[in-house]
């Protein structure tokens, strides 16, 4: 089983979770550190790596995904994820959730220059 904690459109319920369904062995409700900002019809992650990172952060809820690796892999395809050192629009990248209980994969945004952020930190309550 792999862990990925998603906050967006792969959520339960909305436009792109038949992606990951097939591929979804559970779902547990979650939160990470960091920001969330509107890209249109989908949402993006930044994460804060400097040593202030935590005036930075937020909290973005979302739900943890435990998946096989096929649902790994049809996830990559629909983030346009291909590869460490690939001309990504997502990154994959290990996170902790904000109660140090689960970790796993999750889609980050590298630049949000120029983009609003969603101040309540979840998709569906934007």
């Amino acid at each position: 089983m792999i862990s990925v904690f998603v906050y967006g459109t792969l959520l339960v319920g909305e436009s792109n979770h038949y992606v990951a369904e097939p591929y979804v062995l559970s779902v547990q409700p979650g939160a990470v550190r960091g920001r969330l900002y509107d890209v249109g019809l989908y949402p993006a992650l930044a994460l804060y790596s400097d040593e202030h990172a935590e005036a930075h952060e937020g909290i973005v809820v979302g739900e943890w995904f435990e998946v096989t690796e096929e649902g790994l892999r049809a996830m990559d395809i629909l983030e346009d994820y291909y590869g460490p050192g690939q001309s990504n629009e997502y990154e994959r990248v290990w996170i902790t959730d904000v109660n140090g209980s689960r970790e796993g994969w999750v889609y980050i945004w590298q630049d949000v220059s120029g983009l609003i952020e969603i101040m309540s930190g979840s998709w569906r309550t934007k």
